[in-house]
């Protein structure tokens, strides 16, 4: 019974998918908050430009 359980691949692959998305989704999470601050002053910066 718990061979056959281990041995089972299905589903294997919407895992993988699902931490793959996990992870990109990390990335982007860090990647806002290391550099939101720097994102927010240019868009206010360049909004300044053409006003």
């Amino acid at each position: 019974m718990m061979k056959s359980f281990v041995l089972n691949e299905r589903g294997q692959g919407l895992v993988e998918y699902g931490l793959i998305l996990m992870l990109v989704a990390l990335v982007v999470i860090g990647g806002l908050t290391l550099l939101g601050g720097n994102v927010a002053a240019f868009f206010s910066n360049a909004s300044n430009l053409f006003q």
